[in-house]
């Protein structure tokens, strides 16, 4: 199981416990399920039946306004419409920001120090670099924290629950991105062929060549063994064709001499 289906589940029995809240119940259990430790996913919650009622109750109605800014807003959001929203404990208000700063990392990968400090209202550097890494421990976003250059690196981000409206661009987007992608893979493909056969091309020459080669290299040797095989007929006709001449006499002494054969 991924991390961001174990967090959703975190969720569950809050869910299980809507069915059989109402009124001011419901509305307790709003503030208790942004307050729980390791709840980032709000969607199913906001969906429930009884949850929903409290859109249309005045006295209640805040309370399902503060369950849509954690399900899919922001914190700017939230200060927007403080006036009219339950006031936020401490801790409410730093998981508010770190789901805050989800959005945005889902928006870009790099976010400068002023970007974050403006829209999550941080005065200090250091207050924020404590709040990324809170977020960092908590394993809902990794990156570096780039202080020479006042900036946060984004690596991985989980997500967050969408609004039902924003469904519709994003299937469009996912459309145009698949539609894109199919173009740069047959693309690919087309490279593929074309690489293969230059290959194979290359490889036909290439077997060419070396019978070429081959059969040059073996006219070659056989002239140069005919031509040894003349060289050695040659000197043999030489041996056995040629004339030897010569004489006899005997020396004043009585001893009989040779002369030298002459060819």
């Amino acid at each position: 199981m991924d991390l961001a289906s174990h967090l959703s589940t975190k969720l569950e029995p809050f869910v299980l416990i809507s069915k059989s809240a109402r009124g001011a119940a419901a509305a307790k259990l709003i503030l208790d399920a942004i307050s729980a430790q390791g709840v980032y996913f709000f969607a199913e919650l906001l969906d429930a039946p009884s949850i929903k009622e409290l859109a249309g109750s005045e006295q209640h109605r805040a309370h399902y306004a503060l369950l849509e800014i954690f399900t899919y807003k922001t914190y700017q959001d939230y200060l927007q419409q403080k006036v009219a929203l339950p006031e936020l404990s401490p801790a409410q208000t730093t998981k508010l920001k770190h789901l805050s700063l989800l959005s945005y990392a889902m928006q870009q990968r790099v976010l400068p120090y002023s970007y974050l400090q403006t829209n999550l209202d941080i005065p200090t550097i250091r207050q924020l670099e404590d709040l990324i890494i809170e977020a960092i421990y908590l394993d809902i976003i990794r990156g570096r924290l780039d202080q020479k250059e006042q900036q946060f690196e984004v690596e991985y981000t989980i997500g967050r629950d969408v609004p039902h409206e924003a469904i519709a661009g994003i299937l469009t987007c996912l459309e145009h991105w698949s539609s894109k992608t199919a173009t740069v893979l047959q693309a690919l493909d087309s490279k593929l062929v074309s690489l293969a056969e230059r290959n194979a091309a290359r490889a036909r020459e290439d077997a060419e060549h070396e019978e070429v080669l081959s059969v040059a290299l073996k006219e070659v040797a056989e002239r140069v063994k005919e031509k040894q095989n003349a060289n050695k007929r040659g000197a043999v006709g030489l041996v056995d064709g040629g004339t030897r001449t010569g004489w006899t006499s005997m020396s004043p002494e009585g001893q009989e001499v040779r002369t030298k054969s002459k060819c």
